[in-house]
């Protein structure tokens, strides 16, 4: 759906992307994050054709971006991290005069306002004037602004920028609802955790660079190394300090009481499952296993921090 070939933007000498390479399948909610000026909206307003790069190109449902910008447009939504609203029109005529602006039919944009409205919970703004709303409903009618014309892919610079927490959990209700639609889905944050509970994958940028692709799951897993195990037992925790030792894929073992066990495990989930099977067949009886997780804004600073050339 979306294939990105070596990317970049320079001014002068300053490099603002570099070489991104990327591809993202059909359906997929993907994630940028990175720090302010990491190369988010450079790379967004690439793809939705608003910015011509210095070099490498990509490609939208097949459509190339700089030979093809107007099949581009068509497929593509694009919600920026600002852009104003016209403050005198109601929240109706708003989208009544993008939708004409797309070509759709006075009958077309009838019947699709409300369900866009209703889509992004602004149903009972329908006449309201867009001055009035609050800065959370205005940014859930831009996203209703990218959806007009029904596009497959959308592109959601810093969307929950600015918003309270509330706002904040509608737009992720409004994205996982476009997900299940069949949307693909480029979102942007510089806070991690924002995008963990929305994306089926995350890609860090730093000073123009991809330096780490994948689910939050995996890149949290091979950045945190040693995962820190607390087991309990119905038996004795000496036998069961013995068993851990005895694993080269644990160190650190401690034992805090007679029932609790803490250590420290580098393995995989599979080779986890298979020292707690190992323990089981030893008649250690486990019956609670707490893993202490890395915080992602950690993960996040660990794996900016040798970005730097």
């Amino acid at each position: 759906m979306i294939d990105i070939q070596g990317l970049t933007k320079k001014y002068e000498d300053f490099t603002a992307l570099d070489q991104l390479t990327l591809h993202i399948e059909q359906g997929t909610v993907f994630g940028f994050v990175g720090s302010n000026g990491a190369g988010k909206s450079t790379t967004f307003s690439i793809l939705a054709t608003l910015l011509a790069p210095t070099s490498g190109t990509a490609y939208i449902n097949g459509a190339n971006i700089i030979e093809q910008p107007n099949d581009v447009r068509r497929q593509l939504g694009y919600m920026p991290d600002f852009f104003g609203v016209y403050d005198q029109l109601k929240t109706d005529e708003y989208l009544d005069f993008y939708g004409a602006s797309y070509g759709l039919s006075s009958q077309q944009r009838a019947e699709l306002i409300p369900t866009l409205l209703e889509l992004v919970k602004l149903t009972d703004k329908r006449y309201e004037y867009v001055d009035l709303l609050s800065r959370g409903m205005k940014q859930r009618l831009c996203l209703a602004r990218a959806l007009i014309h029904d596009p497959a892919v959308l592109i959601l610079d810093e969307p929950a920028s600015g918003l309270d927490p509330r706002s904040r959990s509608e737009m992720r209700d409004i994205v996982k609802t476009l997900k299940m639609q069949g949307k693909t889905i480029l979102i942007s944050s510089h806070i991690l955790p924002e995008l963990a509970e929305m994306c089926d994958e995350i890609g860090v940028l730093e000073k123009g660079r991809l330096i780490a692709r994948g689910s939050v799951d995996s890149i949290q897993g091979h950045m945190q190394g040693d995962r820190q195990l607390t087991v309990k037992v119905l038996n004795s925790s000496q036998q069961a300090a013995s068993h851990f030792r005895n694993d080269p894929l644990v160190s650190n073992v401690q034992i805090v009481d007679d029932n609790t066990v803490i250590c420290f495990y580098r393995g995989s989930k599979e080779q986890q499952v298979n020292l707690l099977k190992q323990a089981l067949q030893q008649d250690i009886l486990i019956y609670q296993l707490q893993e202490e997780r890395q915080d992602l804004e950690d993960i996040f600073l660990t794996i900016t921090k040798g970005a730097e050339k």
